[in-house]
């Protein structure tokens, strides 16, 4: 999350960081923030975290747990519109 979004050399930088897209505060700067966000919100191993709305940052109020296919399949249809 915080590589797609701040690290220019990461392949996927362009759809996030390059388009404004960054994650908010609290998480960026704690991590036992997010970790408890996480874990209160159904996060599980095998899980991918996604923005439910692709323009808005990544924050507890624009996240949600989805399986990597389904992740997957929302990126695609990002790219493809």
């Amino acid at each position: 999350m915080k590589q797609r979004c701040y690290n220019p050399k990461s392949q996927r930088y362009k759809y996030y960081g390059s388009s404004g897209i960054s994650v908010c505060a609290d998480w960026n700067a704690n991590f036992i923030s997010f970790y408890t966000w996480a874990v209160e919100n159904g996060y599980q191993e095998g899980l991918s975290i996604d923005r439910v709305d692709t323009s808005e940052d990544y924050c507890p109020e624009n996240c949600e747990w989805v399986t990597i296919s389904e992740n997957s399949r929302r990126m695609n249809a990002i790219r493809n519109r």
